[in-house]
């Protein structure tokens, strides 16, 4: 519980590289998350340095302003249908969501920070990752690097630099 209890998803970052093999053992560390037949449906698609300003252009402006001090953006995407019988995967973009956590598990592990983005230009990054839109959709991006200095980030997003406040027990957990 310490490690999830001490997540968050900082906008700070510093322009810190990630070596490969740290950023393949947070990606790896995706495989291990369940999914429904075990489809594991997820696609994770990663910036380097020749790519760094294009996947950067395809979030929104307003996470661009400081999304750009990361070492690494990605985007999750998802097949849509099962491999091993072509129907539709009603779960797939849950268990992505498994397989994200898992990720930023290890992210904090290895002493770095995800933070999760809905803002992003979809058709895009679909046309830039070159997604059929019959079988795969993109689901989310997110920024992987050490946290960096808040005072560095523009005036309306330094308050907001702190961990988000979790909703209580009693609020989520609905037994009767």
């Amino acid at each position: 519980m310490e490690q999830l209890s001490h997540r968050w998803s900082p906008r700070a970052f510093t322009k810190t590289s990630i070596e490969p093999e740290v950023l393949a053992r947070i990606i790896d560390a995706a495989r291990f998350a369940p999914s429904c037949f075990n489809a594991q449906p997820w696609r994770f698609y990663t910036s380097n340095d020749s790519t760094f300003a294009d996947y950067l252009a395809l979030l929104v402006d307003a996470n661009q302003v400081w999304a750009k001090d990361a070492a690494v953006i990605g985007f999750l995407a998802a097949k849509k249908n099962f491999e091993h019988n072509g129907k539709p995967n009603a779960h797939s973009a849950f268990d992505s969501g498994a397989a994200w956590m898992s990720m930023v598990l290890q992210a904090q592990q290895e002493g770095l920070h995800c933070h999760g983005m809905a803002g992003i230009h979809k058709d895009a990054a679909k046309t830039f990752f070159t997604l059929d839109d019959n079988s795969e959709e993109v689901i989310m991006a997110f920024v992987i690097g050490k946290h960096g200095n808040t005072d560095a980030l523009p005036e309306p997003l330094r308050a907001k630099e702190v961990p988000s406040p979790r909703k209580k027990l009693d609020e989520i957990w609905l037994a009767k």
